[in-house]
C-alpha cells in the first residue's frame, strides 16, 4: 500500500482535517480502511470456496479459552431468504444478495459435548460467558468480512436478524441455547449503484492514552456531524447530523424494534443469564 493510497483513505474516513499518521505501508489496512456498506448487489454467485475460505477465516480468529463458542447458518435459498428479509425489517439487500450468513452464540454444542461426557456445564448459565459469546461470534465475522472483501465482495451487517429472534430460530431449526447473533449479506456489490466509505468519529474521539479523557470530545462530535451531514447529502439521504441519526436509537423501546424483548428470547432459549 503507498502512503498516498493510506492517506486518501484516510481522508475519506477522517476528512482533511485529522493529521495523518505515518504508517507503515500493508494491503491489510487498506482493505479494513476501504470497507463500505454495501446494500446493492449483482446476481452473480460467490466464487467457488469463498465461504469455506471465510469461515476458515472466521476460525482463525480469536477465540476465548479455545471455547469457539459460536456457530453459522448459510442461507441461499431464495424462499427462506425472503422470509428472513421479511422478520428483519423487510431489508431488499437480504433477498438480493446471494448469501446470507446468520451468525449465532451457540452454547448448544458444549451443552451437548458435556452431557455426553457426563460433566457440569453449570457456566454456561453465566452473563459473563454470553459476552464471551457474542464478543467471539462478532470477532469471528469480522475475519470472515475481511476475507470476503478480500475477494471483491460486499458485506452489510443485520442486526434486524434480532427484531423477531423467536421466528429466525424457528425458520434456522436452532436448538436450545443457540441465538441469533446478526446476519451478515454477501455478494457482489453492483457497480451501477456504488458505495462509499462513510466517515467516522476523528481517532482522537475513541483512543485514550493511559486514561479515559473526554475532552476536546463535544468539538470533535461537532466537527464530525457535519461532515456525517455532507456524506449523507452526497448519498441522496437527508443531510441528518450524526447525532440526529444515533440518538432517537436511544430514546424509547419502541426503537428497538422487537429487540427490546431479546432477554425473554434468550431465556426461552436456555440461556440462563445470572
Amino acid at each position: 500500500m503507498s502512503n498516498d493510497r493510506f492517506k486518501a483513505l484516510w481522508e475519506e474516513r477522517y476528512g482533511s482535517g485529522v493529521p495523518v499518521p505515518l504508517v507503515t505501508s500493508d494491503p491489510v489496512t487498506e482493505s479494513l480502511m476501504a470497507h463500505r456498506t454495501v446494500r446493492a448487489y449483482l446476481n452473480t454467485p460467490l466464487p467457488e470456496g469463498a465461504l469455506e475460505a471465510a469461515i476458515a477465516a472466521a476460525q482463525s480468529a480469536s477465540s476465548s479459552s479455545n471455547m469457539q463458542i459460536w456457530s453459522v447458518v448459510a442461507v441461499e435459498d431464495q424462499a427462506r431468504k425472503d422470509r428472513l428479509a421479511t422478520l428483519a425489517g423487510n431489508q431488499a439487500h437480504i433477498r438480493q444478495a446471494p448469501l446470507l450468513l446468520i451468525w449465532l452464540i451457540d452454547f448448544g454444542r458444549l451443552k451437548r459435548i458435556g452431557d455426553a461426557k457426563g460433566k457440569s456445564t453449570e457456566n454456561l448459565e453465566y452473563l459473563d460467558t454470553f459476552m464471551v459469546g457474542a464478543v467471539d461470534t462478532g470477532i469471528a465475522a469480522q475475519n470472515a468480512v475481511a476475507s470476503f472483501e478480500a475477494a471483491g465482495l460486499g458485506v452489510v451487517y443485520l442486526g434486524g436478524m434480532r427484531n423477531n429472534s423467536e421466528a429466525v430460530a424457528k425458520e434456522l431449526n436452532l436448538p436450545p441455547l443457540t441465538a441469533v447473533a446478526f446476519g451478515l449479506s454477501v455478494g457482489f456489490p453492483d457497480p451501477t449503484r456504488p458505495a462509499h466509505i462513510k466517515p467516522r468519529l476523528a481517532p482522537s474521539v475513541v483512543l485514550h492514552r493511559e486514561q479515559y479523557d473526554a475532552t476536546g470530545e463535544q468539538e470533535s462530535v461537532a466537527h464530525y456531524n457535519d461532515m456525517y451531514a455532507a456524506f449523507q447529502k452526497a448519498e441522496g439521504l437527508p443531510g441528518k447530523r450524526w447525532v440526529d441519526a444515533t440518538l432517537p436509537r436511544l430514546e424509547s423501546p419502541k426503537a428497538l424494534h422487537g429487540r427490546e424483548r431479546l432477554r425473554d428470547v434468550l431465556e426461552k432459549q436456555g440461556f440462563g443469564l445470572r
